[in-house]
């Protein structure tokens, strides 16, 4: 899958996003090293520290179907800027690998790539 393929997927996941209170949508889609894409949006709650970001999701998804290898994880939103990964979702992707690639994008498409590792530098893990 390329990186425009998999920019795609968020886009659509982006649409389901459930977001009454910031009205800011984010998808997410995560491609393992299998091959597999699980996608994600972001799902918010009245009481905000139970909301959900896009990239938890997706990770979550593809934990609990068994993979833990990660290959690129691309996130959308709905800014003429690129969207990046907040800082806790950089340290559960960092979790699963630092060389993950980190697709961001922006409303139109255009994206820039960088790696978990060049996104969380210093970053705590047990490997």
């Amino acid at each position: 899958m390329t990186d425009s393929q998999l920019v795609q997927e968020a886009m659509k996941a982006k649409e389901y996003a459930y977001v009454p209170y910031s009205h800011f949508p984010v998808g997410a889609a995560l491609l393992t090293r299998s091959g597999r894409v699980f996608t994600g949006c972001n799902v918010e709650n009245a009481s905000y520290r139970l909301t959900i970001c896009a990239e938890q999701t997706a990770v979550s998804k593809a934990v609990s179907a068994g993979e833990r290898e990660f290959a690129a994880i691309a996130v959308v939103c709905d800014t003429d800027d690129y969207c990046s990964p907040c800082g806790a979702c950089r340290q559960l992707i960092a979790e699963f690998g630092l060389n993950t690639r980190v697709i961001m994008a922006n409303k139109a498409g255009d994206y820039r790539v960088r790696t978990i590792r060049e996104l969380l530098p210093g970053s705590f893990t047990l490997k």
